[in-house]
């Protein structure tokens, strides 16, 4: 009995102290990492799509819809990326705060198939990720308050790592000739990158990973590497690099690597955000620079 008593006083403050944690649902992996980052060990985290998986053409499951009714706050992207997490909502009604991570983000329009639509791949640009840890904070610490001084840290030491990195990107990128400032990549994700740093992205495939290249497009793509003399082209952790490396053969380019777009690497350097985009910067730079 003794014993028992014992192991039950243990065993009592670390569930309560686990009740105590905010249970957050992310859609996928990249607001997993960052939302990780600020909630550290005062969040409880579920994700839905994992690394390396693509959320263009995710399939909810039931145990998605039963993570998503145990939310105290669900962070989401937004701008049209999870089509399917809407249905979900939708369907299960969570009482849970839901947010858009990417809010505040001033969207790039783009022409998808004859509709002017937001590209929601906001966070490929690091002033807007910094939107986004911002958003995430904010929500965490309406909803634990007790809690807010730590999340507000951990938000200003992650941001302090993103800046250095963004003053790394803009002393490499100041460096490459205007010649060399067109990649090819297999869909069409890294448009905030493009902007911010006048790199040109040219893909095969649209916004989504669900649209798919005629023979006729791909064949244009291939003429136009060719006369724009393109470098290189990059394959994506997230897609079959099989079109992307057919491409470059027929057009005489080099396959410069794999890039992270929607996904985090299941594992390595490009198993977190920050660490996503750097080895995305060298990767670039390293195929570009003359």
């Amino acid at each position: 009995m003794r014993y028992l008593l014992f192991t039950l006083a243990l065993w009592l403050p670390f569930s309560l102290h686990a009740a105590d944690k905010l249970n957050v649902v992310t859609s996928f992996s990249i607001l997993e990492d960052l939302t990780r980052e600020v909630g550290g060990d005062h969040i409880e985290l579920t994700n839905l799509v994992d690394a390396d998986a693509d959320a263009h053409v995710y399939e909810p499951s039931p145990d998605d819809a039963k993570a998503l009714l145990r939310a105290d706050l669900i962070v989401a992207n937004g701008l049209g990326f999870e089509p399917w997490l809407a249905r979900l909502l939708s369907s299960s009604e969570p009482a849970g705060k839901r947010i858009n991570a990417s809010a505040g983000v001033v969207p790039l329009m783009l022409e998808e198939d004859g509709e002017r639509v937001p590209d929601p791949h906001a966070w490929q640009s690091l002033t807007n990720a910094e939107i986004y840890v911002r958003n995430i904070a904010k929500a965490l610490s309406e909803l634990d308050p007790a809690h807010r001084d730590t999340y507000n840290e951990r938000r200003d030491a992650y941001l302090t790592r993103l800046h250095a990195l963004l003053k790394k990107a803009d002393a490499q990128i100041a460096d490459l000739p205007a010649s060399q400032r067109k990649v090819v990549t297999s869909h069409d994700a890294f448009g905030y990158l493009g902007q911010a740093w006048q790199l040109e992205f040219i893909a095969p495939q649209g916004l989504s990973t669900h649209d798919e290249p005629s023979a006729s497009e791909v064949a244009a793509l291939i003429r136009q590497i060719r006369s724009e003399g393109v470098r290189a082209v990059f394959v994506e952790n997230i897609r079959d690099p099989r079109l992307v490396e057919q491409i470059a053969d027929e057009a005489g380019a080099k396959v410069g690597g794999t890039l992270y777009s929607d996904a985090l690497a299941s594992e390595g350097p490009a198993s977190t955000y920050l660490g996503m985009f750097e080895h995305n910067l060298d990767t670039l730079m390293a195929a570009l620079k003359p």
